[in-house]
């Protein structure tokens, strides 16, 4: 091998480790993934490790997915409690997060009209800063009544649409109902209910982190009206 032939192949190979240097670690940070909701993805009675935000963890891991996942869902919290709190959840910087609230605005029989304006505040918000969103639906229950489950159902639908964001039908489906994967109150999942949501929900979420893209956020100012008048 000619002196001239070794001394161009040794600065090749020192520029591809120079740039694998700086790739390496763009490679290897890992997702940060949001649950932003209430008891029903917060892992409410449940040990930690068997919680929604932990399963969900496992499965991604076991998939090939490096992410870390934070638990921002909070028992009991309406969608203006999410709202009241969306910009402290995002200290944790989420490329992705799954937005679950409806159910206790729901239960408190909550004017659907505001519980939309609330969503969509927390969607608009989450979009401003950079993160993908999943929007996790709700369904009303009977007693409710026709016209109260119509304005309540079409909450998750039309706000999916009007935001350009993938909806998961209904956060409970397969679940609720069924009395051996709900815990003893009939309200919430328990562990063997859960593992049966992050089955349910995990392809969705998997394939927007393969959509996760390193873009400058919209610029986001605080003051800004975020609330619509629908």
């Amino acid at each position: 091998m000619s002196k001239t032939l070794f001394t161009s192949l040794s600065k090749f190979a020192a520029l591809a480790l120079l740039l694998a240097s700086f790739a390496a670690p763009a490679l290897a940070q890992p997702l940060n993934v949001l649950i932003f909701g209430d008891s029903l993805t917060s892992g409410f009675d449940l040990p930690e490790a068997q919680g929604f935000p932990a399963q969900l963890k496992h499965r991604l891991l076991a998939d090939g997915y490096n992410v870390v996942v934070w638990n921002g869902s909070n028992p009991g919290d309406t969608s203006a409690d999410g709202y009241s709190r969306i910009n402290q959840a995002l200290q944790y910087n989420p490329d992705l997060v799954l937005v679950e609230f409806g159910a206790n605005d729901m239960l408190d029989h909550t004017d659907p009209r505001v519980t939309y304006r609330y969503l969509d505040a927390i969607i608009r918000i989450c979009k401003a800063r950079g993160a993908r969103v999943i929007l996790a639906g709700m369904l009303s229950l009977p007693k409710n009544g026709p016209n109260y489950i119509v304005g309540f159902n079409n909450i998750y639908p039309t706000l999916a649409h009007s935001n350009r964001v993938p909806l998961y039908t209904f956060m409970l489906a397969g679940v609720y109902g069924h009395p051996a994967l709900m815990q003893s109150d009939n309200e919430h999942p328990n562990a063997l209910g859960t593992a049966v949501m992050v089955a349910g929900i995990a392809p969705l979420i998997e394939a927007n982190l393969r959509r996760v893209r390193v873009a400058s956020p919209t610029p986001y100012s605080p003051d800004a009206p975020l609330l619509s008048q629908r």
